[in-house]
């Protein structure tokens, strides 16, 4: 038998209950919840990750890696990971997903899918194994 404090996934990986309360509470103070419909959100949050993508499109590889140390691209890149999460958790809300239970489950999933001993050190999706 496992107790609590052996498990592999702690009780809460994520929580993003304070900060759903907060973006809950900017969109009733403008009245914007009549807009953040889930396919709204969705749209919102893709063109979010595409601005993410845009800061790296035309990088080489190694550029990437040291992107942090530019201090201009290291705030575009906050300022983006941050309208990513917003509307991630925005999303969630609206929906009513947990999302700590959500990466819990997915974790364990690939978990499965990716057993370690199995796939450490290859790029291969766990189809094509």
């Amino acid at each position: 038998m496992t107790d609590q404090n052996s498990h592999p996934h702690p009780k809460h990986l994520i929580d993003v209950a304070p900060l759903s309360t907060a973006l809950e509470k900017f969109a009733i103070d403008r009245d914007w919840t009549q807009f953040h419909s889930p396919k709204n959100l969705v749209m919102a949050l893709s063109g979010e990750v595409g601005e993410l993508t845009e800061i790296f499109q035309w990088m080489t590889e190694a550029q990437s890696l040291t992107a942090g140390a530019n201090p201009e691209t290291s705030l575009a890149v906050k300022d983006e990971l941050a309208d990513v999460q917003i509307y991630l958790v925005r999303l969630a809300a609206v929906l009513g997903v947990d999302l700590n239970a959500a990466v819990q489950d997915k974790l364990q999933k690939n978990a499965e899918r990716y057993p370690a001993d199995k796939v450490r050190g290859s790029n291969k999706k766990y189809t094509e194994r």
